[in-house]
């Protein structure tokens, strides 16, 4: 199954008060290994960038003045999306800034029926653990050592580390390599069929005249015998 894992950073917290999504990262996935496949794109916010957002990110206004707007790129995102489910991290916040932005472009909205949310499932799996992206990838021994700052494409990778180990982890990875270790052993065995092999003769098993009279006599000798009583 095709799933795409993605992350966005903005210039805050509510594209309905005129915040930008201002850099994007995605990660495409093929039964829940990476593929090596990935889209990941600055995008001008046409718009400041709030000192506290920066802050988060480190991306400054200056850096992102000669993007390209989100409009320039939207077709070759959605086009990589495909149909394919979206994995995010608290994944309401990035379809609501993902379909704001779609919604300037008049183009129609990601369906939020294929959002798969990492934190619910973390959730279900740990209630009451403190469910941040740094926490649950030190949780499940994940490297972040290098995550200095917030960086989409760096959490998307992240994420779907994370997400193949809140999936099922590495037992995905023993239940593929038994599956084609059972196909390599099928294939290995030769097929016999009935006109291959040579009928064994059938063995003598009743007793010859000697045998039933030796066996008589010692019938005979046996003293108080249950089947006489």
């Amino acid at each position: 199954m095709r799933e795409i894992v993605f992350d966005t950073e903005t210039t805050g917290l509510d594209p309905q008060s005129g915040d930008r999504l201002v850099e994007i990262g995605c990660i495409e996935m093929l039964n829940r290994v990476p593929t090596g496949a990935v889209f990941h794109a600055y995008f001008n916010p046409e718009r400041s960038m709030p000192a506290e957002a920066e802050a988060v990110h480190g991306l400054s206004s200056a850096f992102l003045a000669d993007k390209p707007r989100f409009a320039e790129r939207a077709d070759e995102l959605l086009a990589f999306l495909g149909e394919a489910p979206l994995v995010a991290h608290n994944a309401g916040f990035d379809f609501g800034f993902l379909n704001a932005e779609l919604a300037m472009c008049e183009l129609p909205p990601v369906d939020r029926g294929r959002m798969v949310d990492t934190v619910a499932i973390a959730r279900r799996k740990h209630p009451g653990a403190k469910l941040s992206l740094d926490a649950l990838c030190s949780r499940y021994g994940i490297d972040r050592s290098h995550r200095v700052r917030h960086g989409a494409l760096l959490d998307a990778e992240l994420l779907a580390q994370l997400y193949v180990e809140l999936m099922g982890g590495r037992q995905i990875g023993l239940e593929l390599a038994a599956e084609v270790e059972i196909k390599a052993a099928v294939v290995a065995v030769p097929v016999r069929t009935s006109s291959s092999r040579t009928p064994r003769p059938a063995r003598p098993h009743a007793p010859n005249a000697e045998e039933q009279a030796r066996h008589a006599a010692f019938v005979e000798a046996i003293k108080d015998a249950i089947w006489l009583q």
